[in-house]
């Protein structure tokens, strides 16, 4: 199949991109910058491909784009929690939503796999997460763009469209372009400290996120809402496995739920004057301290991909994260060295 993926140059989607190609599909990527999708999927090991220049925001590039194409993967997002860019971020991913959806359905495309967030079936203090989750109603631009496109894409599935939308929890591994979120939090662990406080995490590794994207894409799974749930982790897990990767001890630090939030308030105000190294916002906060778990099983048993160890995927995101300079030698510990977390080379 010829398959467009938007996104191409992000953490998400140049992974999907990669397992695409490697699955013998052939890619063409709508992208800004033509000359950083060559570099970022160099790195997979992935040569020339079919590239259109444009934003997903710009419906003529979006049409050109997925004109020819038997299947359209749609990353492209703008990605952030901070207040200050809500603006920005709302009409970006809602336009360039809106465009990619029109087209496909315009072409006829047998294939639509819609990449949302288990984010966007967030409820504090609620039920675990799982593809019969009603949406959530979101505090932040960026969870309410998601809530808002998923309400296209679920309209689409009830439609009869052939739309499969991912819904991935916190995605961790190596080669991240943009040091996203969840790869952020983990620098600031192994860097600063792992906060003690309620509630705790979801991991999946990108790699298994993009074969899971494949078998989407491949429609190798029903129409419908799947759940990429990864491994549960509550802080304190989440310290103990670090200090089993590095060897090092964590830095543990009791802070009460009532009080990250408020320190994500704050951040919030801080945030649209300064440059702030730490994922600290009121939205990231309320996840991080009432996140109820999710649960990808129903993922699971549809495609077959099961996710790798999460400690696997936590050290290859440290080992990177040291290797291009995010993190020194005395925070990720023997990784430095080349060892796993038995002490043999790797």
């Amino acid at each position: 199949m010829r398959v467009l993926v938007t996104g191409g140059t992000g953490f998400v989607g140049a992974h999907t991109a990669a397992a695409l190609a490697r699955a013998g599909h052939d890619l063409r990527l709508l992208v800004r910058d033509p000359s950083k999708a060559a570099r970022v999927l160099a790195e997979h090991g992935i040569g020339a491909c079919d590239v259109v220049r444009g934003d997903v925001t710009d419906a003529a590039s979006v049409a050109a784009a997925v004109d020819g194409c038997d299947a359209v993967l749609h990353a492209a997002a703008v990605v952030s929690l901070d207040a200050h860019r809500g603006d920005e971020v709302y009409r970006s991913n809602l336009r360039g939503a809106e465009n990619v959806f029109g087209a496909t359905r315009a072409y006829g495309v047998a294939s639509l796999v819609h990449v949302s967030s288990a984010g966007a079936l967030f409820t504090p203090g609620g039920a675990p997460i799982g593809p019969d989750s009603p949406l959530a109603a979101a505090t932040s631009a960026y969870m309410r763009s998601k809530a808002d496109v998923d309400r296209l894409a679920r309209q689409l599935v009830d439609d009869g469209q052939p739309v499969r939308i991912s819904y991935p929890v916190g995605v961790v591994g190596p080669d991240d372009p943009g040091l996203s979120e969840s790869n952020q939090m983990l620098k600031t662990m192994l860097r600063d400290f792992v906060p003690m406080t309620s509630s705790g995490v979801n991991l999946v590794d990108v790699r298994d996120l993009a074969l899971v994207h494949v078998a989407l894409v491949e429609g190798r799974v029903p129409p419908g809402r799947y759940v990429v749930g990864g491994t549960f982790l509550s802080w304190a897990d989440l310290a103990t496995l670090t200090e089993g990767i590095t060897g090092r001890p964590a830095r543990r630090v009791r802070i009460p739920g009532a009080v990250l939030r408020g320190a994500g308030r704050v951040f919030d105000v801080v945030k649209r004057f300064r440059d702030v190294d730490l994922p600290i916002t009121r939205e990231a906060m309320i996840f991080a301290t009432q996140w109820p778990g999710a649960d990808g099983s129903v993922t699971l048993r549809a495609t077959g991909i099961a996710d790798r160890p999460v400690a696997d995927a936590v050290a290859d995101a440290a080992r990177w994260m040291f290797a291009t300079g995010h993190l020194r030698a005395e925070h990720v510990g023997r990784l430095a060295s080349g060892t796993d977390r038995d002490g043999e080379d790797r």
